[in-house]
């Protein structure tokens, strides 16, 4: 489970329930598989580096001196950002391929861990100023015991800083698909991502808004932000025949919480 985004504008087509799969099905959610590659295509992608990372940024605001989790850090652009912002911060992910990518990027010296927002996190009660899940909860099908650990490792009063799918998104592409899917159900679709000759099937789970805001509130949060922002405005210059086919799109869907 995990992580930082998707590496193009477009999603891939979503792979049929009724699909006969082999002897020995492939691991789903390999981001091992995939680590170098996915870090370098998301390196300067229009929706990772253009989008998703500047609006965590902008809503994490001065973190200078702030101790800050970065949860399912996967090769570490938020966790860079964030240090050159003069944050104190920690990072973790299940992958020990895309941490691997992390070292090379922060250095022997980032504070690096191997754990999985299934399990209990190995971090003691409110150690942290700030959480950041930037695009790990969607992997999940309870959010339960993953804000429930977040919301103990942080300090009273601290922010959990969430970026996950757009449920209305998630919906319209399904529906195009050919796929009848109830927004106001939480379901289970998945896709192939096919990066650096490696195809992975990529399992998530969709939820409507307010089984989202009923999580947060249920594991003790305020719900401070719901933000849904633009990309900056070079990304235009930058990438005109995305643009040209879409002005405006949806694509994630951002938060910030306050621990209770």
């Amino acid at each position: 489970m995990r992580q930082v985004g998707y590496a193009s504008m477009d999603r891939m087509p979503p792979v049929s329930e009724s699909r006969a799969l082999p002897a020995d099905p492939p691991r789903v959610n390999d981001y091992d598989s995939l680590a170098e590659a996915y870090s370098a295509e998301t390196e300067d992608s229009l929706v990772n580096a253009y989008y998703a990372r500047p609006a965590i940024l902008a809503l994490a605001g001065d973190v200078a001196g702030r101790r800050i989790l970065d949860a399912g850090c996967g090769s570490g652009p938020l966790f860079a950002a964030l240090r050159d912002r003069g944050a104190i911060v920690t990072g973790f992910d299940s992958s020990t391929g895309m941490l691997e990518q992390a070292r090379r990027r922060l250095g022997d010296g980032a504070d690096l861990q191997v754990a999985d927002l299934d399990s209990p996190l190995p971090f003691p009660d409110g150690a942290f100023d700030d959480v950041v899940a930037s695009l790990v909860l969607h992997y999940l099908e309870d959010w339960g015991p993953a804000l429930a650990e977040l919301r103990r490792v942080l300090r009273a009063g601290g922010r959990l800083i969430v970026a996950v799918d757009h449920p209305f998104a998630i919906h319209g592409i399904q529906r195009q698909a050919g796929h009848k899917t109830d927004y106001f159900a939480t379901y289970n679709w998945t896709e192939e991502w096919t990066m650096g000759g490696q195809t992975v099937l990529m399992s998530f789970w969709n939820r409507p808004l307010h089984a989202m805001t009923d999580a947060f509130t249920a594991a003790g949060f305020r719900i401070s932000v719901i933000s849904e922002p633009h990309p900056v405005p070079e990304a235009r210059e930058l990438f005109p025949d995305e643009f040209a086919v879409k002005p405006s799109f949806l694509c994630f869907l951002f938060f910030v919480l306050h621990a209770g």
